[in-house]
């Protein structure tokens, strides 16, 4: 008579373990996307006390190696390690308050000029003007603060940090109002992660550079967008409220959680390309363990 016997982990739909015993041999088959499985091994029913506890092993293992993507901190410079309810989050990063990756302190420093977070200054060509900062503060918020980055989060290549974002996809209005509010203001570079002259402690146009107006180093609001912070961003052309595009200004509940939920639970091709699919390679770490 056939025994069936079913393990499935859900987090993120990736992975499925099935353990079916018929006739007397069993089938062991690890499903990593709707439609991909890899078998690990048919074996008879004899050998079942062997397999039975490593199949539960990667069960276990890999709900520890699989971050959950929704809801987590980067490890980067200033961010703690899991979000948490900060109430007295400082102004513009306020709307975080309920679930942040940031302390108030660091919110706080984030509306400085220069603040010690990077030493960065924002007015290397001229003081800045204040509808732009309030964009580059609420950037500093969204970047500091946001609990549901997962989707995006890769490693990162810098000494200061261990993680950083990528392709976050920005609602159209957060892009374009942005560009828009510093279109009279001037900037020497085009990338503001890398290429500063650090000689003085703070970052300083290089000497091969000039001051040109914005509009003149950015040609769109897309251009300014996924350049200023090295691709950190996307631009789309999707609107505020359709669940798609990630919000750097809102009140209330945080709308950010829906779209990284999205992304992550989307068709196979979109969540291999929003979580890197990193639980995979711990699968298979333990795979190789496993099958020694």
């Amino acid at each position: 008579m056939a025994v069936s016997h079913y393990y499935s982990r859900a987090a993120q739909g990736v992975i499925i373990m099935k353990d079916f015993a018929r006739e007397g041999h069993s089938s062991h088959t690890l499903l990593l996307k709707p439609g991909q499985s890899l078998q690990l091994a048919t074996l008879t029913l004899h050998n079942m006390d062997f397999l039975f506890p490593r199949l539960l092993l990667v069960a276990l293992v890999s709900s520890v190696c699989s971050q959950d993507k929704l809801s987590m901190c980067m490890d980067g410079k200033h961010q703690i390690s899991e979000p948490r309810v900060e109430g007295k989050l400082y102004e513009q990063c306020s709307p975080w308050k309920d679930s942040a990756c940031c302390t108030a302190n660091t919110t706080e420093e984030a509306h400085q000029d220069q603040s010690y977070l990077y030493n960065f200054n924002w007015n290397h060509c001229g003081i800045m003007s204040e509808p732009c900062k309030r964009h580059f503060i609420q950037d500093t918020c969204f970047y500091e603060c946001s609990p549901h980055l997962g989707p995006w989060i890769q490693e990162a290549s810098e000494s200061w940090r261990k993680e950083r974002i990528l392709d976050v996809p920005l609602c159209v209005e957060d892009c374009n109002n942005w560009y828009d509010d510093c279109k009279n203001d001037y900037t020497c570079k085009e990338n503001w992660h890398k290429g500063w002259d650090w000689s003085t402690g703070t970052n300083l146009c290089p000497r091969d550079s000039q001051c040109r107006r914005w509009t003149e180093v950015f040609a769109s609001a897309q251009h300014m967008c996924e350049n200023i912070w090295s691709n950190s961003y996307k631009f789309t052309a999707l609107g505020r409220g359709s669940g798609r595009c990630m919000q750097m200004w809102f009140n209330g509940t945080n709308p950010n959680r829906r779209v990284a939920e999205y992304y992550l639970t989307g068709d196979a091709e979109t969540v291999a390309m929003a979580t890197g699919l990193r639980v995979c390679a711990c699968v298979c770490a333990l795979l190789v363990m496993m099958l020694r």
